[in-house]
């Protein structure tokens, strides 16, 4: 009976396209590269009156820390994030799940809010793109200076 169903197994994986994806599958249903690409939507930020609160990772909120919470991509995710209102930029850390509001795409922290200057707004159209850590300039290696010796 194993046989059977060990064998049924590998005749659905031998067929074509039943089993097999040639794009790899990534959290939230979309597919690697479409990830990557930049997006535009609107944002609105927490209240001050949740520090503290457990977020969706379980990592305790800090609205002086550069976070962001969006509904399906992975956690530890860098995003980039531009105000389209002002050009200013900020680099924040998925954290947590939301916004649940129809129409927002992500749910920034306080300082991240402050450095885009959203406050007084509440909401604010943005574009968000995925950062790849290794290319940040931290994780580069220091150029190697020449010395002379005298």
């Amino acid at each position: 009976m194993t046989r059977l169903l060990i064998l049924a197994a590998l005749a659905a994986l031998a067929l074509p396209g039943v089993a097999q994806q040639a794009d790899p599958i990534v959290p939230g249903g979309a597919r690697a590269e479409s990830r990557r690409a930049a997006r535009t939507g609107v944002a609105s930020y927490y209240a001050a009156s949740l520090h503290g609160n457990r977020t969706a990772n379980g990592e305790r909120y800090n609205h002086g820390a550069l976070t962001a919470a969006h509904r399906s991509l992975p956690f530890g995710t860098l995003l980039r994030v531009t105000s389209t209102h002002n050009d200013r930029r900020v680099l924040v850390r998925v954290n947590d799940r939301g916004p649940f509001i129809r129409g927002r795409q992500l749910d920034l922290s306080g300082a991240a809010a402050d450095r885009l200057a959203m406050r007084s707004r509440g909401t604010h159209r943005v574009r968000f793109e995925v950062v790849d850590p290794a290319a940040l300039p931290s994780r580069q290696a220091p150029p190697v200076r020449k010395t002379r010796h005298v």
